[in-house]
């Protein structure tokens, strides 16, 4: 049973892991360097990613693989450059050694970007999520299609030559943006930015910068961030709930990301409109201004009779650390609308956890929305009294988006999947 995904290839099952779309003149050096050959490599890689730093015995205990198997698979990875043994510990006064065995965040690196109609932010990451190096632009949300892909492909060759790696470790871009998009990169009826509606993004992008590119709605690269970088505290299901432009939402479900058909899972603002009733004639659900906080939070505390300098998102939010009464109150209007749609999502999926985070989710707010949220969660769903949910801030904090635009091409690369071993992954 324990060879049973490799034995499985050799009846006809073909277990090769997928790569990353690439377009162009062909991927970088490294870009298909670590594809692993079986399913059982991948969950070896998984189980010291979750770790941090594990002997050989527990990777068998943990995964159900043979000891000889697991020898076998971690001979091969240390050759390939991807992971390193630690010094030998002795637990008990008889018997060999353990030696452990570690990741190497040297080995592998990405870049991740994150575009939003009013900021750009990129960041090129070692494998354990680390920043290399980081840039960011405030830039007009209706700058032309090729200028963007210009500016980006920029950021991403400037950041690759001033951090001086190892070229053939770079395995690709991740790009996270505000949706709805299609399963192959294209952006579509984006909201905010009518400039970049319909554009091949993924497309123009991977032959800009001739490497693999992967382009998905930045709650959910979010996620996939969430769950590389949290290790054993991310391990388990759970929905991430981002604040960008508007709120959005990202699926863990059985250990991998969920898409959904059209690559546009997790869709925050129609749930939450339906849970608040707010529909029209025909009884589709509506925009929630609730759901866009950066404009909704201003302009609930003006119609509360805030009377104060503030004006932006951003100046409001210090205004609720300062507790001005009618600032306070417009953050618990907005939180307690995003709390009903949380609910739906609870009650739905049956998840034990929910992660708040994005770069909109400023410290000022923190308190109130993960307070409400988690009384919503655990007093109103139906099953509330079997389970209880754990509300948790992101460890991605601000630079969620990018960051998990990033693990994403790790994600893709290393991450086990069911669906690598049956076809390809939907991106």
């Amino acid at each position: 049973m324990t060879d049973l995904l490799d034995s499985q290839a050799a009846a006809g099952r073909p277990p090769q892991r997928t790569r990353i779309q690439h377009a162009g003149a062909g991927p970088r050096p490294g870009a298909n360097q670590y594809d692993l050959g079986t399913f059982n490599e991948a969950t070896i890689i998984e189980t010291i990613r979750q770790a941090g730093s594990i002997s050989r015995t527990e990777i068998s205990e943990r995964t159900g693989l043979t000891q000889q198997s697991v020898s076998r698979i971690l001979r091969t990875l240390i050759e390939r450059g991807l992971l390193a043994e630690g010094e030998q510990l002795r637990s008990e006064k008889v018997g060999k050694p353990r030696t452990p065995v570690r990741l190497r965040p040297e080995a592998a690196h990405a870049a991740g970007v994150l575009v939003d109609p009013e900021r750009l932010t990129c960041v090129l990451a070692e494998l354990d999520g680390t920043v290399v190096e980081r840039r960011s632009e405030d830039f007009d949300g209706q700058v032309a299609p090729e200028a963007l892909v210009e500016i980006i492909g920029g950021h991403v060759e400037d950041m690759l030559t001033a951090s001086g790696i190892d070229r053939s470790t770079f395995l690709g871009l991740g790009v996270a943006t505000p949706g709805p998009i299609t399963n192959g990169g294209d952006l579509l009826e984006l909201p905010l930015s009518r400039a970049w509606r319909n554009v091949p993004l993924r497309r123009m992008l991977a032959e800009r910068l001739h490497c693999g590119v992967i382009v998905q709605k930045d709650g959910e690269a979010a996620a996939i961030g969430e769950r590389w970088i949290g290790q054993n505290s991310r391990a388990g299901d759970f929905v991430y709930l981002y604040f960008g432009t508007g709120i959005g939402s990202g699926l863990v479900l059985n250990g991998d990301i969920y898409r959904g058909t059209s690559s546009n899972a997790g869709e925050f603002g129609q749930l939450a409109a339906i849970q608040i009733g707010q529909l029209d004639d025909l009884g589709r659900p509506t925009l929630v201004r609730e759901c866009n906080p950066t404009t909704a939070l201003p302009e609930i505390a003006l119609e509360l009779g805030y009377s104060g300098p503030a004006r932006t998102y951003a100046e409001m939010c210090r205004e609720v650390g300062r507790g001005v009464p009618e600032a306070v109150a417009a953050a618990h209007r907005v939180a307690d609308v995003i709390a009903r749609g949380a609910v739906g999502l609870i009650d739905l999926l049956d998840l034990p956890m929910m992660v708040v985070g994005g770069p909109a989710f400023e410290p000022e707010l923190r308190e109130i929305v993960l307070t409400t949220l988690d009384a919503a969660v655990n007093s109103i769903p139906t099953a509330r009294s079997a389970r209880h949910v754990a509300v948790e801030l992101s460890v991605l904090e601000e630079v969620a988006g990018a960051i998990g635009a990033a693990s994403s091409i790790f994600h893709g690369s290393f991450a086990p999947s069911v669906r690598s071993m049956t076809g390809p992954r939907p991106w």
